[in-house]
């Protein structure tokens, strides 16, 4: 009894002892690391928070979060293929009205 006590409280604590900081990884990299973590900590942040306001988003609707997900990315991709569909045609555009100057100018 005493063995499972002592492993049982013993182990996570001897863990949580032992486990480096963050701060303590943070200074055993390499000067290079360091300057690209910091460099890439804002944006990182930026994705988590944003992974938060979703999850928080989703959990308020009535279907599980999996399901609100897997609708908001597929209406993401339609809103992107319109998006990609409405520049292309625009740039298309651009390129007849181009063609017609140029034709005009001569």
């Amino acid at each position: 009894m005493t063995r499972f006590t002592v492993l049982s409280v013993g182990g996570p604590v001897a863990l949580l002892y032992f486990q480096p900081t963050d701060e303590e990884l943070f200074k055993k990299y390499n000067p290079e690391l360091q300057k690209k973590s910091l460099e890439n900590r804002q944006g990182r942040q930026q994705d988590f928070d944003n992974f938060v306001t979703k999850l928080k988003e989703y959990s308020k609707s009535d279907r599980p979060i999996w399901e609100a997900a897997a609708q908001d990315e597929a209406r993401t991709r339609a809103n992107s293929a319109e998006e990609q569909k409405r520049l292309a045609a625009e740039i298309q555009k651009r390129r007849e009205e181009i063609k017609r100057q140029a034709i005009n100018g001569q």
